[in-house]
């Protein structure tokens, strides 16, 4: 199974995601410190079923990648999602 997993950062309460499949929420939190945080608590809620995540940084989906991939590189799955979507972001203010 593939899941999707949406971040949001909404001062002044921090980060907050929410991982879905099929459109429907499975869980998610709020109130977290960074990016590094939500992707920690999404990967610890996963059941084993869940081979692939569709990862999306204020609604810009930067890659879906295999789980193993988000649990032992985190720190590039984060910048990537933060250059993507920065880079669409300045791309749609031209």
């Amino acid at each position: 199974m593939i899941v999707r997993l949406d971040i949001h950062h909404s001062d002044p309460e921090g980060y907050a995601y929410a991982v879905r499949a099929e459109g429907e929420d499975l869980f998610g939190d709020a109130g977290l410190s960074s990016l590094l945080h939500c992707m920690a608590g999404a990967i610890e809620g996963l059941g084993p079923e869940v081979k692939a995540v569709e990862f999306a940084f204020q609604d810009i989906v930067s890659g879906t990648y295999p789980l193993t991939v988000l649990a032992t590189r985190p720190n590039e799955v984060a910048q990537h999602a933060l250059n993507t979507t920065a880079a669409v972001l300045e791309a749609e203010n031209e």
